[in-house]
């Protein structure tokens, strides 16, 4: 049997799983360490912080 191209539907899909997957490791720290630690200037490590302080003051 020859090699059997994807359906559009089915690359569409294989896309979207791969970005999901890169998007939620890239926005968790699971493990604790330099290596794993968010960069400083991070947009994420910003978005954190707002969050945070939001919640602290509607508190």
């Amino acid at each position: 049997m020859g090699v059997t191209r994807l359906k559009r539907k089915d690359r569409r899909n294989k896309t979207t799983s791969r970005m999901e997957v890169q998007f939620l490791s890239l926005g968790r720290n699971i493990e604790l360490g330099s290596r794993s630690a968010m960069p400083k200037h991070s947009q994420i490590t910003k978005n954190d912080e707002i969050l945070n302080k939001l919640e602290a003051e509607a508190k």
